[in-house]
């Protein structure tokens, strides 16, 4: 567990900055040593596809519909306050993983299969299906797919630049 301050100093970033991402990516806060390892390995992906000249807004679009994937297949059922962050920091088959909240899907991504039926929560169901409320967790797998694409090929073409830069920086005296 984490203080806010310690997230700060780890990610070496202002308070004032961290607070704004808390914010737009609408987490929780906590008192004291509140912060779960899964909190700052979340916060480190967003820094670090940043640093790869992501864009926050495409950042929180990926979030938003990694969050509904993620309630569509019943996951928010924990009761955790971060139940869309506790997988972040895991490493265990990375090919099967979103990419900010780190949720393993059972497949290797990108595919178009999802285990659907499941359903984690112990409350009643709702009376019609998701999907005949205009809600399909392929349809939004779909459009996760298309911009975690997007976000893959703007990474690939940074990491070139980013590379020289740190041979760069190694030689500043």
């Amino acid at each position: 567990m984490h203080t806010f301050g310690d997230m700060t100093k780890a990610l070496n970033r202002a308070p004032v900055y961290l607070v704004g991402l808390q914010k737009r990516f609408a987490l929780p806060g906590f008192e004291g040593a509140g912060y779960p390892d899964a909190y700052l390995a979340f916060l480190r992906t967003v820094l670090f596809l940043r640093m790869l000249n992501v864009s926050e807004e495409v950042l929180r679009e990926l979030w938003h519909l990694e969050k509904k994937l993620l309630q569509l297949l019943h996951v928010d059922s924990t009761g955790s306050p971060t139940w869309f962050l506790d997988a972040c920091g895991k490493t265990t088959h990375p090919r099967r993983r979103l990419l900010l909240t780190n949720h393993d899907m059972g497949v290797a991504l990108p595919s178009r299969t999802l285990q659907l039926g499941l359903n984690f929560a112990t409350d009643l169901p709702e009376l019609f299906a998701g999907k005949e409320m205009g809600e399909d967790a392929l349809r939004v797998l779909g459009e996760y797919l298309k911009l975690r694409t997007r976000i893959q090929a703007d990474v690939n073409a940074e990491v070139p630049l980013l590379r020289a830069a740190t041979k760069w920086a190694g030689r500043w005296p």
